[in-house]
């Protein structure tokens, strides 16, 4: 199992924060089962202020350019990403199953 770490900012208004919240009260079924299919075994996501923090537990075949490449032959996945992109603080433009930015491990206490 691999896990990975990523940040990703929201747009600094409460209002479409909470809108971003309620929404993943209810996912999508297809959406949780694309992550599923790209062998993704868990994924939480956590808040503080407009920052978001996503950890994710995967297979060992995981990778993220074969989830991306699936990600864009979803119609469904595009439009829950471009639904989402009205929430996050990205470039215009920016690609919308690249938008998470992946954490570098620092410090882990089992591994010393």
């Amino acid at each position: 199992m691999k896990r990975y770490c990523l940040i990703l900012d929201l747009r600094p208004d409460a209002g479409l924060i909470q809108e971003y919240v309620d929404w993943h009260k209810a996912v999508w079924p297809e959406i949780k089962q694309s992550i599923r299919d790209a062998g993704v075994l868990d994924m939480q996501i956590y808040l503080l202020e407009n920052r978001l923090f996503m950890i994710m537990d995967t297979g060992d075949g995981f990778t993220f350019e074969r989830k991306a490449e699936m990600d864009r032959a979803n119609p469904r996945v595009l439009e829950w990403e471009q639904l989402m992109s009205r929430y996050q603080d990205v470039k215009p433009g920016c690609d919308p199953v690249k938008r998470w930015r992946l954490m570098d491990k620092v410090f882990e206490l089992g591994a010393a």
